[in-house]
């Protein structure tokens, strides 16, 4: 049994989890966009881990462009967790956030600017004081253009942080094609609970292009 939660698990070692989606309403509760797909044809649409989600999705929704956002787990084994599984750090995914977005240029450029500059990159299985497999950095795309706008964004970020003093960025990128939806308490969290933990901060490194 894994008890090292900054450990990732193997397919062979991941929980089980289980057939059945967990049931969430599609309702944004502060855009009052749709959640679920299918989304508008002008969009596309991202999963950015940033540490506990509850922050993340709020710094994200703040952004001009963004059609929707949920809180989802991604990344990992284990077909549709809960969050205690993925808090065991069983279950292989990361806290992250659903991010669809309108499509324009400068689009996925301007949200992973966001991105960078609201957490610490660098830190490897943990986000401050959250340590664990779920609180690593994250980018996971849809296609191989999103990747390569995706690394072309890190290079630029890792050159920013390395004039500053700071260290190598951890952050996984990668294409995937599944993620999960977390339970309806977490969705919009920030929102719904004002006073609520938020983890969110970053290294006070600007993202210049």
């Amino acid at each position: 049994m894994l008890t090292n939660k900054a450990q990732m698990p193997s397919a062979e070692t991941a929980l089980d989890g289980r057939q059945e989606a967990l049931v969430i309403s599609d309702k944004h509760f502060v855009l009052d966009s749709n959640m679920k797909a299918p989304f508008p044809d002008d969009t596309s649409s991202v999963l950015l881990g940033m540490g506990c989600f509850w922050g993340a999705e709020r710094r994200i929704w703040q952004q001009q462009g963004v059609h929707t956002t949920a809180a989802v787990y991604a990344g990992g084994f284990t077909p549709n967790p809960t969050y205690e599984e993925v808090c065991s750090g069983m279950t292989g995914h990361t806290e992250a956030v659903l991010t669809v977005y309108k499509n324009s240029p400068e689009a996925l450029e301007n949200i992973l600017k966001v991105f960078w500059e609201s957490h610490d990159p660098t830190q490897g299985m943990r986000q401050g004081n959250d340590l664990g497999t779920q609180y690593r950095s994250a980018i996971y795309v849809f296609n191989e253009e999103q990747k390569d706008v995706a690394q072309k964004s890190l290079a630029s970020y890792q050159d920013a942080l390395k004039a500053s003093g700071l260290g190598a960025i951890s952050t996984e990128i990668k294409v995937v094609d599944t993620f999960y939806y977390a339970e309806e308490y977490h969705q919009q969290y920030l929102a719904k609970n004002p006073n609520g933990y938020c983890g969110i901060g970053g290294t006070g490194v600007c993202f210049i292009d």
